[in-house]
């Protein structure tokens, strides 16, 4: 017996655009549309539609059992092709096997009927999953435990809110024991700790055998989740590989143009008529680069043009994380006179300060008494900082995620002996 769990051969999707479709059968369309002939419209919106590729020839295979990742940049396909594999949408060409039950989450709420209330949301999946009725009884508790909506599951889920929505609807999705759990990053939608617990919960779906098709912009998670993935790129397979390796080579790429920024005329760039900013680039063993191991110096370059002499010129950076939290800033306030000409400056980021994800970089140029600002200018770099294997990692023997926005190395002291005290006499 094979043990192939979904099989994707010359997959195909292609959609019309610039023409919108009317039917005959509804009254508002019969309008829009006789309005348009009226108009001398109808013959042009024809003549303007366009043919959209959203896959191309997309193959791959997923074995019983595996977690894959479906990465690639927004646009790239990956929501279609769950689509198809769900079932909601019809392939244009090419052919989709699934082997099992199939679970999908790919939007808020989807499959769920806004009149009914959660618990009732939770017996209708369950029936289109094709479970009995004492299955979905036997799993409900637990379902409603996780989603955390004990006081709201006899209420509409039209009036839950979108947190709500996607506790439940993942709950339902991954607990009602599906061979194959579809999850688009819908996740996003859920507080951190929801998506951390969900993260959690494929993994135990992963370990009793089920397949997971996991679709998310958080490269930590699939690399900690996923044993393989597959690299989606304008709807056509780029690579499939380890998922940790493909993820370090996505990230390098999106982001290659991001390690380095640079304006080669002196009237384009950011600044004013004292200063402009002419580049900044992120270095790291000597090489520009995109992505940064924290356990290794890193430096940021900034050049800049004087246009006229100034004095007590500062250079800044701010660094913030994927969640807009600013990690650090941080100045060179040395006093300093400065004639017309081109100057670069750089900043030594030390090892072990920075947590693993992405790192966006402001860079500044602005004069202090008064303060003035002349360049300040958010993502100029962005950069994804990844723990490695190396022996003085914060992280240790430990792998997968470490909590933390920065991961600083501390001292510990050696464990000493306590003396024990004894006891005082009571009186």
């Amino acid at each position: 017996m094979s043990d192939i769990a979904i099989r994707v051969e010359n997959l195909s999707k292609q959609y019309e655009i610039g023409a919108a479709r009317h039917r005959e059968d509804i009254l508002r369309d019969q309008l829009v549309h006789g309005f348009k002939k009226l108009c001398g419209r109808g013959p042009k919106a024809q003549a303007t539609k366009e043919i959209f590729h959203a896959l191309t020839d997309v193959s791959f295979e997923v074995r019983q059992g595996e977690v894959i990742g479906i990465i690639g940049r927004n646009g790239a396909g990956k929501s279609t092709l769950l689509k198809i594999l769900s079932r909601i949408t019809k392939p244009t060409q090419g052919r989709a096997e699934i082997y099992g039950r199939v679970g999908s989450l790919l939007e808020v709420g989807t499959g769920f009927h806004q009149e009914l209330t959660g618990g009732e949301n939770i017996f209708l999946n369950g029936a289109i999953l094709g479970m009995k009725k004492n299955e979905i009884r036997r799993k409900f508790d637990e379902i409603v435990a996780f989603a955390e909506v004990e006081q709201f599951i006899n209420t509409p889920v039209k009036h839950y809110s979108s947190g709500m929505y996607v506790r439940l609807a993942f709950a339902v999705a991954a607990h009602l024991e599906p061979e194959i759990l579809i999850v688009d990053e819908v996740l996003a939608v859920g507080d951190v700790g929801f998506q951390k617990k969900c993260i959690g919960k494929m993994g135990d779906v992963a370990k009793n055998g089920r397949t997971v098709l996991f679709v998310s912009h958080n490269m930590a998670a699939v690399s900690q989740l996923c044993e393989h993935a597959v690299w989606l790129e304008h709807g056509q397979v780029k690579e499939i590989g380890n998922a940790a390796e493909l993820v370090k080579d996505y990230l390098s790429d999106e982001n290659s143009q991001k390690a380095a920024c640079m304006w080669p005329h002196v009237e384009q760039a950011p600044g004013d008529d004292r200063v402009r900013l002419m580049a900044g680039r992120i270095v790291q063993d000597g090489r520009v680069t995109s992505v940064v191991d924290i356990n290794e110096p890193a430096r940021i370059e900034i050049e800049f043009e004087v246009l006229r002499p100034v004095r007590n010129l500062v250079c800044g950076i701010d660094l913030f994380n994927s969640m807009e939290l600013c990690l650090f800033s941080n100045c060179d306030w040395r006093p300093n006179f400065l004639t017309p000409g081109r100057y670069r400056k750089h900043v030594d980021v030390p090892p072990q300060l920075l947590a693993e994800g992405r790192v966006s970089v402001m860079l500044q140029l602005f004069f202090y008494s008064p303060t003035i600002s002349s360049v300040a200018l958010r993502d100029a770099l962005i950069f994804d900082a990844t723990d490695s294997d190396h022996p003085l990692s914060v992280r240790g023997p430990q792998k997968g995620a470490w909590p933390g926005v920065v991961r600083v190395r501390l001292e510990w002291g050696e464990a000493s002996p306590v003396q024990k005290r004894r006891p005082s006499a009571v009186t």
